[in-house]
Parts: structure tokens; C-alpha cells; sequence
């Protein structure tokens, strides 16, 4: 009898053992989808093109190194905004879209670095990738975001100049002479988006000709970079 209940007790041992590990590794699991959910990077729906990408800059981004894709497009008030407009400013040019968690989470620094770094020439484009969306949800995001730089509506055309989006968010670091100095995909940390602009604004900002400062401001740009950026999105 007392070798029985043994046997007995020791199986039930078992079964509460296999139990216990089963619910643990159940949690773990959760937990670490739950943490990769937060930190995820979207990606752009396959009828957009492109193969998804990585967060920070890759392998070899498309776009650095090469001047800025030109372009004019349409604010929420219907306002027309050129590339052009802002010669000679800092420029970050940042995809979003309504529905890309991570564009949310970085809009705000964005707004906070616009303020920080507008004294020496920096400036923030944020293109919606999402027109079909509505100018009423694109708006009440940026409202709740806090972001008073312009919004931009994308045509299609210029995620297609900017070499697809093949991820969000994506932004691109314009220099003052035009040119992309940084590029990335993805969620980025905060001080890595305040790295890029120091870089972006360092980059021209000690041997611009003074005839280059004098030309008209650049204007933010939205993101390929939903800014590469992404470091970035809104």
C-alpha cells in the first residue's frame, strides 16, 4: 500500500510538473509576442511592391548619397508644398501611415526635435502613405500626436521616387545642399533620430556656402522613412 500511494504521489508530482512548465512556457510566449508586437515593424501591404525590409539602415540603402527626389504635394488644407520650398534648411522627409504603430510612437519626438533643432535650419515633412485613409483620420492622428509640422498627401509617385516603401516608417535626412545623408526603415530609438538629425545638420552646416543659407527654407518631408526613416516615423 504505502509503495502504491508512492507510485500515486509521485505521478501526480509528474502530471503538476508537466502542468507547471507547460503554463510557464505558455506565458513566455505571450509575453514575447507581446513584446515583439510592440516593438514590430509594419510593413507595407505586398500591392505597394517591394520586399519587407529591416529596421536602421540595412545593408545598402537605395537613397543615401544621392540627391532628394523632388516633389509637390497637397496638405490636409489643400495647400501645395514643394521639396523646393525649404533650399538650404535641414530636411527630414518622413513616411507614416494611420495604421503603422511605431510612425505614432516616433511623431512626437519628431515634434520635440522640430522645436529643438528649427534654430539651426531643421525641418520635418510628414507624408502619409495611407491617403486612401481620409484627410479626417490622417488629421485626427497628427492632432493626437501633437505634430505641427506640415502633413503631407502622398500621390503614389513619390514612394515610388523615393525607391518604395517597403517598410514603415521610413525617413529620409536631407542635408542643405539636397542631399540624403542618412536613410531608414523602422523604428528607431530616440537618441538614434536625434543622432541622425546632428549628423544630417552637420553635414553641410560647417562649409555651406553663406550664399546657400540665405535661399529659401526646406520643408519636412514625409517618410518611404513610414523616416528612413523611420530613425527615424511620424
Amino acid at each position: 500500500m504505502k509503495r502504491m500511494a508512492l507510485v500515486i504521489g509521485m505521478m501526480v508530482f509528474g502530471i503538476s510538473l508537466m502542468l507547471w512548465a507547460g503554463w510557464h512556457n505558455l506565458r513566455e510566449r505571450k509575453l514575447a509576442m507581446q513584446r515583439a508586437q510592440e516593438s514590430k515593424i509594419e510593413l507595407i501591404p505586398d500591392n505597394k511592391g517591394g520586399a519587407p525590409g529591416t529596421a536602421g539602415e540595412g545593408d545598402g540603402p537605395k537613397m543615401r548619397g544621392k540627391a532628394a527626389p523632388g516633389f509637390t504635394l497637397t496638405t490636409l488644407d489643400g495647400k501645395k508644398v514643394s521639396l523646393s520650398d525649404y533650399k538650404g534648411k535641414v530636411v527630414l522627409v518622413n513616411f507614416w501611415a494611420t495604421w503603422c504603430g511605431p510612425c505614432k510612437v516616433e511623431m512626437p519626438w519628431f515634434e520635440e526635435f522640430h522645436k529643438q533643432y528649427a534654430s539651426q535650419g531643421f525641418e520635418i515633412l510628414g507624408l502619409a502613405d495611407d491617403v486612401d485613409a481620409g484627410k479626417e483620420a490622417i488629421a485626427k492622428v497628427a492632432t493626437k500626436t501633437g505634430v505641427t509640422y506640415p502633413i503631407l498627401l502622398t500621390d503614389g509617385k513619390v514612394q515610388t521616387a523615393y525607391g518604395g516603401l517597403e517598410v514603415l516608417p521610413m525617413s529620409f535626412y536631407v542635408d542643405k545642399s539636397g542631399t540624403i545623408v542618412v536613410q531608414t526603415a523602422g523604428l528607431g530609438s530616440k537618441d538614434e533620430i536625434e543622432a541622425n538629425i546632428k549628423k544630417t545638420i552637420a553635414s553641410t552646416g560647417a562649409t555651406a556656402p553663406s550664399s546657400n543659407m540665405q535661399m529659401g527654407a526646406l520643408r519636412p518631408l514625409g517618410r518611404s522613412a513610414l523616416q528612413v526613416v523611420r530613425a527615424g516615423a511620424l
